[in-house]
């Protein structure tokens, strides 16, 4: 930080600029460290730095200070993200003339809010997409439409057949896993790539299969592995702020949030606003280590450890997917008995005419 500092009062001296502040200095400060997404880390990109630091000396002079202060770097960082922000603002604009659809209140049943990241060079910015998972007999397992499609990365199709791999360990110990489950990211006609979403198709899935409603007014990312730990993503500033503005578009209600892998704690860089939003509990961020919490979260219902018999504690999520889960695999052997008695039906018939 100290070397950080000895950096802008040398681009000063060279530039001619106005001496910073302290307050101006830990602007720039924060601002590098949000530029690499960590709390403990700086940005080494000293040249993007410099026009950072000549245009906050530009407002300065404008507003007639002697000094460049805190509010020229934000403001510099918040003229920068207007001339950038094109994209990201059209974007916004449809979501909020509901062109494209995205809920922020409520609950449904098998439909999650994700995030994603669009990534344009100089400027990156997050927004919310629809998940949607619809679960029926058969056993095809989890079947993803974008891989289908051909919409998807090898990345994401990772995810997706980590997730059933997820499925099978925890519900199919003691049965056969007879469920066929399609993913989709609704309204989306580019490549999806990366296995960020992962935990949020997953927590889609369990609540098709449990037949329980979850928060729409909570924004997921995260990516899992087989046992369903949470693991850590990247943009997750951006991906927080993309929901947050969609939230603050169609109107705060001190519900709205977004959950966040634990191990992206120490990646929190977020703007004022956010962090003045959470500061005031209008915006909520929450930290999870698994599936479980996830779920505990969106739904309201206590996720149930697993019994020494391999059977969920009664009226918790984990019980209504398992037991879901068994009378699909009764229906199924019902319906294929069904089948090998109508073959047997039809053999025999023919077997009596050719007789």
């Amino acid at each position: 930080m100290h070397s950080f500092a000895c950096f802008v009062n040398n681009c000063c001296k060279e530039e001619g600029l106005l001496p910073f502040d302290r307050t101006g200095v830990a602007k720039v400060l924060e601002y590098g460290a949000r530029a690499v997404s960590h709390q403990k880390k700086l940005s080494s990109q000293f040249g993007f730095m410099k026009d950072i630091l000549v245009e906050a000396d530009f407002w300065a002079r404008e507003e007639g200070a002697d000094r460049v202060y805190a509010p020229h770097v934000q403001k510099t960082l918040q003229e920068r993200k207007k001339r950038l922000s094109l994209i990201a603002d059209r974007l916004q604009e449809a979501i909020l003339e509901d062109v494209l659809l995205i809920d922020t209140q409520g609950k449904v049943v098998g439909q999650i809010n994700g995030l994603a990241v669009y990534d344009l060079g100089d400027y990156s910015f997050g927004r919310p997409s629809r998940i949607t998972a619809r679960t029926y007999l058969g056993k095809q397992g989890v079947v993803s439409i974008e891989r289908e499609s051909r919409l998807s990365g090898r990345i994401h199709d990772k995810g997706v057949l980590i997730l059933g791999g997820y499925l099978g360990y925890k519900y199919a110990q003691n049965k056969p896993l007879s469920v066929a489950a399609s993913i989709c990211f609704e309204q989306s006609y580019e490549g999806v790539e990366g296995d960020s979403a992962s935990l949020a198709e997953t927590c889609a899935v369990l609540s098709s299969l449990a037949e329980v409603p979850i928060r729409q007014d909570i924004a997921v990312t995260g990516s899992i592995n087989q046992k369903g730990e949470v693991q850590a993503i990247g943009g997750v500033n951006q991906k927080i702020e993309g929901f947050f503005r969609t939230a603050q578009g169609k109107g705060l209600t001190k519900e709205q949030g977004v959950i966040i892998p634990r191990s992206n704690i120490q990646n929190l860089m977020l703007e004022e606003e956010v962090v003045e939003a959470v500061r005031e509990g209008k915006f909520h961020i929450y930290a999870v280590s698994a599936v479980d919490q996830a779920m505990e979260i969106l739904t309201g219902l206590p996720a149930g450890e697993k019994k020494p018999d391999g059977t969920f504690e009664e009226g918790t999520l984990n019980y209504l997917v398992d037991e879901k889960l068994a009378k699909t695999v009764e229906l199924l052997r019902s319906f294929e008995a069904k089948e090998k008695e109508e073959e047997k039906r039809e053999e025999n018939t023919s077997e009596n005419k050719e007789g």
